[in-house]
């Protein structure tokens, strides 16, 4: 594979901001690493419709005894016939690793030999446009660079940061509340190396361009294999200047930049995706000029959203969906609820006043829910993370009907898939899974309450019981998924328009598609009392059908009746 003199030229601007007059040397070693990988062969464009819905799951979600967890997955993805409703989907951590399912990564070039082999992702493919994580910023402890740093070996010896323990690395922004400085002892005596998540997970040292060139093979060889999306994991820590907050530094949006122009040169129609669990000015800075991330993660919507449910006021959300601009030309948003990960609580930093943070909180851990934190600069720490299943953090302990949580969950969904962007949808809110406490016991880690795994023939039962929770969920949450890309008003680059109602319960905003020729009215209910809406006068047909039940709603006077926890797609 070659590169035209323009995709050259780029890449060594990117180089020259970076690593100054290794520029030139640096771009040789690149353009040999490209030359080395073939091309991955013709992609779709990067434009998307209204028929792209991402399912979030790892390689082990569902289990079979005797078979590789990768061939279980699909089998189950297409038993239930997942490929007609979801076009992608991101294959958590499929690599050996040591710790946090599958982001301390021992090897970023091997598929999990539990999990399968190239050969079964290469087959997921085959239905699915697959996600790969590049888990950019650390890597194991146990993976062979670390264990070469540790003897001394170039050119390891030199992949990893050094600090001394007395500097005053106050001003760095942390996302966890452990130490950020690990000692390790070497071939070389004890050093202190900088890990910002674990101490099973060593952060690399990008100052250092054989690092990036090493990440670039890697990225190559995952394009080489199928990719076509790419997931920059904590990319926002990845560059540190002792001194500063070593968050978002300049020189971390010029390695996504040259990450987005390698790839547009490589395998046209791949999409970037970065991970930045930041207040929202912070994170939507990754789409740069248009020339960062294709995709950036809507991360104030889970909170805000779970937060309107919860407090029965959906004003704050409305008024974020309000101030929201439209994503430039060739970006747009990933719109999620849960993911592998908890709900961040940074992204409410500036939208929620602090005692309302604190209410939701208190209201997740009585739903028996965790909270992670991270460390700030004055040595206290606070809530960075709330650590539960999406649909237990919606469960309302006064609901004497069950059903009633599974209402609630719903018309979360159905609000988050309508919105403006690509939905991505957790595999544990697809069937409606349960806070796993017995899972926090075992490995002592608040994260796992989300992970849980399940062995095949038991999730099979499950789903075949109408009467079960899961199925419930699963099967109006595929009937969701089926009627949203049907629609055009629901293509992610439609516009989308807030409508405004005096009562805080209510959610509103139309959805108009491309050619101007399709809307949909999305509003919904929050609390749990009935509400009367008044709607827009003026339409030349006077009864709208929503689109989620199929039947028309009874209109008196321009007004319409909304029940508690209530979400309606109308269209005239």
């Amino acid at each position: 594979m070659t590169l035209n003199q323009h995709q050259i030229a780029r890449l060594r601007g990117r180089l020259a901001e970076l690593y100054g007059d290794q520029a030139d040397a640096c771009l040789a070693r690149l353009l040999t690493l490209v030359s080395h990988h073939p091309s991955p062969g013709p992609r779709h464009t990067a434009d998307w419709d209204q028929r792209d819905v991402l399912l979030v799951c790892y390689g082990d979600q569902v289990q079979a005894p005797g078979r590789p967890h990768l061939q279980t997955l699909l089998d189950f993805l297409t038993a239930y016939d997942l490929p007609r409703s979801v076009r992608q989907v991101h294959l958590l951590p499929f690599f050996p690793s040591s710790s946090d399912d599958g982001f301390a990564v021992i090897d970023y070039r091997a598929v999990d030999p539990e999990l399968g082999t190239w050969n079964d992702i290469s087959e997921l493919g085959r239905h699915f446009e697959v996600m790969f994580d590049l888990v950019i910023n650390h890597v194991s402890v146990s993976s062979l660079w670390f264990q070469n740093y540790v003897k001394g070996e170039p050119p390891y010896d030199r992949f990893f940061l050094e600090v001394d323990p007395g500097t005053d690395l106050s001003r760095v922004v942390r996302p966890r509340s452990l130490p950020l400085l690990t000692s390790v002892p070497t071939d070389r005596g004890v050093r202190h190396v900088w890990m910002t998540f674990s101490a099973d997970q060593v952060d690399l040292d990008y100052h250092n361009p054989d690092v990036l060139l090493e990440m670039i093979g890697v990225l190559l060889l995952y394009l080489q294999r199928g990719a076509r999306l790419i997931r920059l994991d904590a990319i926002a820590y990845l560059w540190k200047e002792l001194g500063t907050s070593c968050i978002h530094l300049r020189p971390t949006h010029v390695v996504v930049k040259l990450l987005r122009d390698l790839v547009d040169a490589v395998a046209p129609g791949t999409l970037l995706i970065t991970e930045t669990n930041v207040p929202h000015a912070e994170n939507v800075s990754y789409f740069g000029e248009g020339d960062e991330a294709h995709l950036v993660y809507q991360f104030s919507l889970p909170p805000l959203l779970l937060e309107a449910f919860v407090s029965e006021d959906a004003t704050v959300l409305c008024d974020w969906l309000e101030r929201l601009e439209p994503a430039r030309p060739g970006t747009t948003y990933l719109n999620f609820t849960a993911s592998h990960d908890g709900i961040g609580v940074r992204p409410l930093e500036g939208l929620l006043p602090g005692e309302r943070i604190a209410r939701l909180v208190d209201a997740v851990r009585q739903r028996g829910g965790l909270v992670s934190t991270r460390r700030l600069a004055n040595g206290e720490d606070a809530p960075y993370e709330l650590n539960t299943t999406y649909f237990d953090a919606l469960r309302n302990p006064a609901d004497a009907d069950p059903q009633w949580h599974v209402r609630r969950f719903l018309a979360s969904q159905a609000i988050m898939l309508a919105l403006r962007g690509i939905p991505a949808v957790y595999f544990h809110s697809l069937i409606g899974t349960a806070n796993d406490s017995g899972a926090v016991t075992a490995t002592g880690r608040a994260r796992s309450i989300n992970r849980r795994k399940y062995a095949a023939d038991e999730l099979g039962r499950i789903l075949a019981n109408p009467n079960s929770v899961s199925a419930q969920v699963f099967n109006a949450y595929r009937d969701l998924l089926t009627k949203r890309i049907a629609q055009p008003a629901f293509h992610p680059d439609a516009e989308q328009q807030v409508r405004r109602f005096d009562d805080p319960a209510l959610i509103g905003f139309l959805r108009t598609s491309l050619d101007r020729r399709h809307q949909i009215l999305v509003m919904a209910n929050v609390s749990t009392v009935s509400k009367t809406v008044c709607l827009d006068a003026g339409r030349d047909t006077p009864v709208p059908r929503d689109l989620l039940t199929g039947a028309n709603m009874s209109v008196a006077d321009g007004r319409i009746f909304l029940e508690p926890c209530q979400v309606v797609w109308l269209a005239w």
